[in-house]
């Protein structure tokens, strides 16, 4: 009976998926859940839709592999400085000049590791690094996006910048926090950031899906032929002149190489639901593949300031207005990206929900994109449902 309810229940996130695709929100989407009860494991996956529409048509499928976005912040960035605090390497509250003297400049001496996590360091946002670089471009004619020279500059454009407030004086959303964080990695590991991740986390947990894909210097595609017909489409970038496909949809990431802290990551749905489990099951004390009394501190709120719900590198909800919707506990973490790609992992309930979507092919959409929080409510609806 319970088990029937449950089902039922289940309908109405279907439902709301494929209105979604029918009203063109979406092209496709692969959403995962999982959940214990009672003494088993609930669990729930929807594949539905196109993975690309142009240049071909092919369907989505539960292996596709998405481009992760900013869930590239937390997968990827996060657990990396997790594991160099675990290691003793770094510290929290060191400074970032401490590590990467150039970020002092411009009265930046202070800031933490701490501040970046939770974005409140006082950097910028964003910035256009890219439209820069291709200015820079017509001006030298020297080839710069997408290289070794074009990801040195803007890193140094980015250590360089000027803050915008005093460090822990607001919580700003923004990815410079996180292209520093990833540069303090590769100077501290003495490692490629990609390289770091591939052999300290995704090969460590078993992700066999995961990974950047780095632009290749003499232009070609950045994924083999038959990885790229596994990706999801994205847009249809203006400035490339073509469908972003196997390659970051990002610009500052593509102009960086396709290799940075804040975006670059592609994934597939069951390795996202792999690395969450594993990160639960660190926070229970169940796995050591994850620290897991560095998973706990990282996953407390900071109070950087007192307003902010930023645990370190993840989110948490925000009553009201979280992409994680009204019915996730207090105690839950969980990030998003840009191109339709959430996480969301409530600690308490051990609740799980993975949902990858490709909102963004063929137009970007500049809509909230109100359908996560409507999934989320439903499938915890459903999983506590009797």
């Amino acid at each position: 009976m319970k088990r029937s309810l449950i089902e039922r229940k289940l309908g109405k996130v279907e439902t709301a998926l494929d209105k979604a695709i029918e009203k063109q929100e979406i092209p496709g989407a692969v959403v995962l859940a999982r959940m214990p009860r009672e003494g088993e494991v609930l669990e729930y996956s929807w594949v539905r839709g196109l993975a690309a529409a142009r240049p071909e048509r092919l369907p989505m499928r539960r292996d596709t592999i998405f481009d992760l976005a900013s869930l590239t912040k937390p997968i990827a960035t996060t657990t990396a400085i997790m594991m160099l605090v675990e290691e003793g390497s770094i510290a929290l509250d060191d400074p970032v000049a401490k590590v990467l003297p150039s970020f002092a400049e411009r009265g930046k001496e202070e800031v933490t590791i701490r501040h970046l996590l939770t974005h409140s360091a006082g950097l910028k946002p964003v910035r256009e690094f890219h439209e820069l670089l291709i200015q820079k471009e017509r001006k030298t004619g020297e080839r710069l996006i997408g290289t070794p020279e074009g990801k040195a500059w803007i890193v140094d454009r980015v250590l360089r910048s000027a803050p915008v407030h005093e460090p822990g004086a607001a919580a700003v959303y923004g990815d410079l926090n996180f292209i520093t964080l990833s540069a303090l990695v590769e100077e501290v590991s003495k490692q490629p950031f990609d390289e770091f991740c591939e052999s300290r986390i995704f090969t460590r947990l078993g992700l066999v899906d995961t990974r950047f894909f780095p632009i290749p210097v003499d232009g070609s595609q950045a994924a083999p032929e038959a990885v790229r017909r596994r990706v999801a489409a994205t847009e249809n970038c203006a400035w490339r002149e073509r469908i972003v496909w196997g390659e970051v949809h990002d610009p500052n990431c593509f102009a960086m190489g396709g290799v940075a802290g804040h975006a670059g990551l592609f994934s597939t749905a069951d390795d996202v639901m792999r690395f969450a489990q594993l990160f639960l099951d660190a926070y229970h004390g169940r796995n050591e593949s994850l620290p897991p009394e560095r998973v706990r501190e990282f996953c407390e709120k900071q109070y950087l300031p007192e307003s902010s719900d930023w645990a370190l590198g993840w989110d948490t909800p925000t009553k009201g207005v979280s992409t994680s919707g009204e019915l996730f506990s207090e105690k839950s973490v969980g990030h998003t990206g840009f191109t339709g790609t959430s996480l969301w992992i409530d600690l308490e309930r051990e609740l799980i929900v993975v949902m990858l979507t490709n909102r963004i092919h063929q137009v970007v959409k500049r809509s909230k994109f109100t359908l996560r929080p409507k999934i989320h409510d439903a499938i915890v609806d459903a999983f506590t449902a009797g």
